[in-house]
């Protein structure tokens, strides 16, 4: 079972084990995250939401906070001025552990898949 959520005015497709970076959130590294904006749940009875799944939720574990690679903007008119910028973009990487849909079915995380040995002590 998957889902199409929206955290942070983004939204994802998820399933539970998928690690995602999203824009920063405020939680601290090691919480949990319940998002309840569920707009689609997909699998073997799909429901779409209008707007959202009622009872839908998706939970999430922040794994940790940090910055993207950077990137390069280069600023130029010929004869004028030329300018380089680079720029690092800050994310939050979350852990999928559940999906659940509108009527009490879950998908927990698989416990001896890599991400959860990696990241769920």
């Amino acid at each position: 079972m998957y889902g199409i959520v929206e955290i942070a005015g983004h939204q994802y497709k998820v399933q539970a084990g998928d690690l995602i970076d999203v824009e920063k959130l405020a939680n601290e590294a090691g919480s949990t995250v319940t998002f309840d904006k569920v707009y689609f749940i997909g699998g073997a009875n799909p429901q779409v939401g209008l707007p959202v799944v009622n009872g839908a939720k998706v939970v999430a574990k922040v794994v940790k906070h940090d910055r993207s690679r950077k990137i390069i903007v280069f600023k130029r008119k010929p004869g004028k001025y030329k300018r380089k910028n680079g720029h690092r973009q800050h994310f939050t990487a979350l852990l999928i552990t559940e999906v659940v849909d509108g009527s009490g079915k879950a998908t927990k995380i698989d416990a001896s898949s890599k991400a959860a040995k990696n990241y769920l002590k």
